[in-house]
This record gives C-alpha cells, sequence and structure tokens, in this order.
C-alpha cells in the first residue's frame, strides 16, 4: 500500500500492473485490471460470500458500492443468464485477490471477465483483500476509484480526487436509479434442476410489491407461495399501491440511505398501513417500515454483507443462517410502543427484524430468499401467506 501527497502520484507503475484501487485517503493498490477498462467511484465494501458472487454483483443493494470479495476463487463456476438479480448490475466494481479463475461448471454459458466486460463493469485482482478488509473492518468503508487501462497509463491524482470527492452513501437516494420505470406483473417461481424456473398459474392471493431494488428471487419466492405480483416503482403513492386491491403489500430490498428514500416512501407506507392490508418488508424495505412507525437508522461502520450470518428468531429461539447486504441499521432505542422486536444478530446483537403488535406487519434486515442455510428463512413467505389467510 503506497500512500502518495495531495499533489504527487509520480508513483512508478509496478511490473505487469494494469489496474489500481484508489482510496479517498490517498492509498494506492496496485493489481491487475479484470472486467471492462475505464473507472469507477464508489463507497468499497466486503462480503465474504464463498458461492453466489454473480447474485451478488447483481443485487441492486450494491448501487454504489464497489464489492471486495474476501473468497479468493472468484469466477470458478462462470456466469449464467439464470443466476441474476436484475438485468444491469448496479454495483459501481469488484475487488479480487487472485485472477478470474476458469469456470468449472456445466451451467456457465460465460467467462466471468467477459460478463464484466459485457456490462461495462469495471474490476481489479491482485488485491491483498485480507489487508483491505481488515482496513474497512478498523476504519469503516472508505471511497474508492477503481482504474482500469491496458495500457497501464493512470491519471492518479484524477482518481483520488474521484474518490475523496464523491459523497458518499449517506443522505443518498439511489432506489430511485434501480426501479421499474413503470407497473408490470411478476409469475415467474423459483428454479428446480432440470426443469429451470416455475410459473404461479393458480395464485390465491395479488401482492403488490414496491420496487426500491427488489431482487429477481425475492419476487419468485412470492411467486412459489402461491402469489400473483404486481411491482410498482419505488416513487408509487398509497392510492396507487390501494388502488390495485391487494391482499397484502410487499417492501422490497434496495440501496442508499433508508432516510433519504423515505422522504417520499414513508408516506406510502404509512398511508398503507392506516388501511390494516398485511404488509411485509425486507432489508431497505424492513428500515422505512420502521421510519414509517416513527423510528430512527444510522450507518454502520462496516454493515452486513454474506451469506454466514447467523439471528435469532426471538419468538421460536430458533438460529437461522442468513444471507445479508445492509449499511444502513434500525436504531432500536427509537422504536415507539406497540413494535416488537423478531429477530436479533448474533453477531453484533443489531436489530434484525420487527412487527407490529396486533397488526398483520412485519419486516426482516436480512434476505430470506437466497440459501445459505440453505432456506432457514424461507418460512418468512409463509408467514406472509398467512397473514393475508386472515385477513
Amino acid at each position: 500500500m503506497l500512500h502518495p501527497t495531495d499533489s504527487r502520484f509520480d508513483i512508478p507503475r509496478p511490473p505487469g500492473a494494469t489496474g489500481a484501487l484508489v482510496l479517498g485517503d490517498g492509498t494506492v493498490l496496485w493489481g491487475k485490471g479484470v472486467g471492462a477498462e475505464g473507472q469507477a467511484v464508489g463507497e468499497v465494501v466486503f462480503n465474504t460470500a464463498m458461492t453466489g458472487y454473480q447474485e451478488v454483483l447483481t443485487d441492486p443493494s450494491y448501487a454504489g458500492q464497489i464489492i471486495t470479495f474476501t473468497f479468493p476463487h472468484i469466477g470458478n463456476v462462470g456466469t449464467n443468464p439464470e443466476d441474476v438479480e436484475t438485468g444491469t448490475p448496479a454495483a459501481r466494481g469488484c475487488v479480487l485477490r487472485a485472477d478470474v479463475t476458469d469456470p468449472a461448471n456445466w451451467r456457465s454459458t460465460r467467462h466471468l471477465d467477459m460478463w464484466l466486460r459485457s456490462f461495462g463493469m469495471v474490476g481489479i485482482s491482485g488485491i491483498d483483500t485480507r489487508a483491505l478488509t481488515r482496513r474497512i473492518r478498523e476504519k469503516g468503508a472508505p471511497n474508492g476509484a477503481i482504474v482500469h487501462a491496458a495500457n497501464g497509463e493512470f491519471d492518479l491524482a484524477g482518481a483520488w480526487r474521484m474518490a475523496k470527492e464523491w459523497p458518499g452513501l449517506e443522505g443518498m437516494d439511489l432506489a430511485k436509479d434501480v426501479t421499474c420505470r413503470q407497473t408490470y406483473s411478476w409469475d415467474e417461481a423459483e428454479w428446480t434442476l432440470g426443469k429451470g424456473y416455475g410459473r404461479q398459474q393458480a395464485p390465491r392471493f395479488h401482492v403488490v410489491a414496491v420496487d426500491f431494488g427488489a431482487k429477481r428471487n425475492i419476487l419468485r419466492c412470492l411467486a412459489a407461495a402461491g402469489c400473483r405480483v404486481t411491482v410498482l416503482p419505488a416513487t408509487a403513492t398509497a392510492d396507487e399501491v390501494m388502488a390495485l386491491r391487494p391482499d397484502g403489500v410487499f417492501l422490497s430490498n434496495g440501496p442508499g440511505d433508508p432516510a433519504a428514500t423515505g422522504a417520499y416512501a414513508v408516506p406510502m407506507i404509512r398511508g398503507v398501513l392506516d388501511t390494516g392490508t398485511p404488509l411485509f418488508g425486507i432489508c431497505l424495505g424492513h428500515q422505512m417500515l420502521a421510519l414509517a412507525l416513527g423510528g430512527r437508522t444510522f450507518k454502520m461502520e462496516t454493515g452486513h454483507r454474506g451469506a454466514n450470518h447467523p439471528v435469532k428468531d426471538l419468538a421460536t429461539g430458533k438460529v437461522e443462517i442468513t444471507s445479508q447486504n445492509h449499511g444502513f441499521v434500525v436504531d432500536e432505542k427509537s422504536l415507539p410502543g406497540g413494535v416488537t422486536v423478531t429477530h436479533r444478530s448474533l453477531f453484533d446483537g443489531s436489530l434484525e427484524g420487527l412487527a407490529v403488535d396486533g397488526k398483520p406487519v412485519f419486516s426482516v434486515q436480512h434476505h430470506p430468499e437466497a440459501s445459505p442455510g440453505p432456506q432457514d428463512a424461507h418460512y418468512l413467505f409463509d408467514r406472509f401467506v398467512a397473514m393475508m389467510e386472515r385477513a
């Protein structure tokens, strides 16, 4: 790691270096560029998952972020058109320890490097990701800029200025960047070996999902649970939601600061709450539900990003192994009376779920549709369906 001064970035380029990661404090990490040539700026975070890198890179919740993978063998199963959470990846870039691994999986249709190029995503390999991860854990997630140039010509000073001047995620509404642009219907259900994705042809309930950056597999789980899903843009009003006569309303995951997105989402959520319609929120949807109930959120030092996070269901005592991706969290002390904490992280004790006493309203911080446990938290979709049955 090198630390140039503000005015002198004439650092000799190591032989073979075609990429660099420049942090906001002036730290320069040299490596080998992967994916598209160019530059990208964002918040540098780390993800501890050992599998699912394609799902991670396409998770809209990573908008505005550069993902450091702590697992070294990224690319080993290649990529395919099925394992994506959205059509256009929202992550700014990726940081890898080793060169992209050649695919060795029967489902692979494209090398990860080619896949990154096809989406214009900039990456870098050859980085000491252990050291970078320790830095993030000790000092918090820094702003950073990735530069990739095959000819080895870099504007390090320009990259440093990009990183230093980038405003950061606090106060940033990114849901508007990743939400759908118009209302659409969803009936694709979960994937099964040899059959691919199924279709929900006999739905029992109609769910309106408000898209703050919804992952496709969450919508698939709703469909598989017996729901016809109508997806609305993040800016939908309560009147627009309720005009569709839903049996239940779902608040999706998404990126950015919940307080910023909540400027227009919280009034919608409060309007839905007033109708008594069953409501289920995940991740950003969970955080904004807390805001609508009168709580507050704050930015975490490092956040939770990985596929091995233990969460305890306080009602049953069951511990679930969950997938997580969030940099903000609900301030438990800010919650009003009548709101019960239902789930808690066993890593740091932070709030992972809540419910409104006597009402069909609940939410969780983690991503229950993912499969780290492998399906420890899928019961939450059944809980939502049971609420609609009772209503």
